[in-house]
């Protein structure tokens, strides 16, 4: 496969069945963008997924954004892109969107969990202001950046309102079962190793990476509901780096560019962030001082510069940093009244990040403030190839 960037060309517009209904991306009626209190969701809420956004709806969105949009937004699968695998493991087209006309491109996805939705609406609402807002500010980014948004990289696991994606027999359109019995499933961001890609939408969706070879890209996730460690209060959005800055591996990646970076990246987010009083960050950590250092994610194998059966000999890598907003809909943590809440912090987490790399003030930050962020001591890294490693 040729290594070059894949040329714009006009492709078909999504399919005509789709019918053209608007969606609701805003917070619900009466539900402020802001609050005085940051403590949401509430542990007392009930999981509502009837206002989740399907795979369908999804398909619908991006319908009318390509149509309505003032600056050229183009959604497409795949197969148009022209990928070697192009579908999720059920069969379903997987969509990508662009906007943007600059020479860096950047990479956004979200809901490569399929219980984690509010990446989905946070990534469209995002597209719908790229789209249609004509600011400096977003004229600055469609200037100076090329978008390949991926709302939503699990469709098979979305529809099921799991978190991993079920491996599928073609032959007997049912799935996969192992030596128990059970269905076979995949964590679809612990499948892009040398080992790994066992789901097609992993091997899609990193062919597509080596297409692209994106400048540095974000990740929108969810967690369960959190306590800021020191002090109790409900975290709302935790900020991480899935190699741990400082920590075994990222210092040695790109002579060390990717460590300062994914750090200043981080602390213009928390310091633009903190002057919400509904917003309350901490830094994503998973318990007992441990911080993530793991290679087999997705956001880890961009940085590694993964070349996978000779996709990318080059070793393209590009920094990456993940969001994590709090609640999720497997444990009835999302409450129906956090949801304007949750999508709008993506949002402007997303903003602040885009604009802050295009005037280069994040590159300005202080990369040794990521301490300042709160965390819990660190003890050491968890990690997927050498079990926990304590700090030297």
């Amino acid at each position: 496969m040729q290594s070059t960037k894949p040329v714009r060309r006009h492709r078909r517009r999504l399919a005509a069945v789709v019918t053209a209904a608007s969606l609701m991306l805003a917070a619900p009626a009466g539900v402020a963008p802001a609050m005085a209190s940051a403590n949401f969701p509430s542990p007392n809420g009930q999981t509502n997924i009837s206002s989740i956004l399907t795979y369908t709806d999804v398909q619908k969105e991006l319908q009318k954004l390509e149509r309505t949009s003032r600056f050229n937004v183009d959604a497409f699968t795949l197969a148009e892109a022209g990928t070697s695998v192009n579908t999720s493991e059920q069969g379903r087209d997987l969509y990508v969107a662009t906007v943007g006309t600059g020479p860096e491109d950047v990479w956004l996805q979200g809901r490569i969990h399929g219980n984690e939705p509010y990446g989905t609406e946070s990534l469209l609402t995002l597209l719908k202001d790229l789209g249609s807002n004509g600011s400096p500010d977003y004229n600055l980014l469609r200037e100076k950046y090329t978008f390949h948004i991926i709302p939503m990289y699990n469709p098979d696991g979305s529809e099921a309102n799991i978190r991993q994606t079920i491996l599928w027999d073609d032959l007997t359109g049912s799935p996969e079962l192992g030596e128990n019995g059970r269905e076979l499933r995949i964590d679809l961001n612990r499948d892009w190793t040398e080992a790994g890609f066992a789901a097609k939408e992993s091997l899609a969706f990193y062919e597509y990476w080596t297409m692209v070879k994106p400048d540095f890209g974000v990740d929108i996730h969810h967690q369960g509901l959190k306590q800021q460690w020191d002090t109790g209060d409900d975290v709302t959005l935790s900020l991480g780096i899935s190699l741990a800055p400082g920590g075994p591996t990222l210092p040695g990646l790109a002579d060390g560019t990717y460590d300062v970076l994914t750090r200043q990246m981080m602390v213009h987010v928390f310091d633009e962030l903190s002057k919400y009083g509904s917003i309350n960050i901490d830094r994503y950590q998973v318990g007992n001082g441990l911080e993530i250092d793991i290679k087999g994610g997705v956001v880890s194998a961009m940085m590694l510069g993964l070349d996978y059966q000779g996709l990318n000999p080059e070793g393209h890598s590009n920094p990456v940093v993940f969001l994590e907003t709090s609640g999720n809909t497997s444990d009835g943590s999302l409450g129906q009244k956090a949801r304007g809440k949750s999508v709008r912090q993506n949002v402007l987490a997303l903003e602040e990040l885009l604009i802050g790399m295009a005037t280069g003030e994040i590159q300005q930050e202080d990369p040794e403030r990521w301490d300042e962020i709160p965390h819990q001591p660190t003890t050491g890294y968890q990690t997927d190839y050498a079990g926990i490693v304590p700090v030297q």
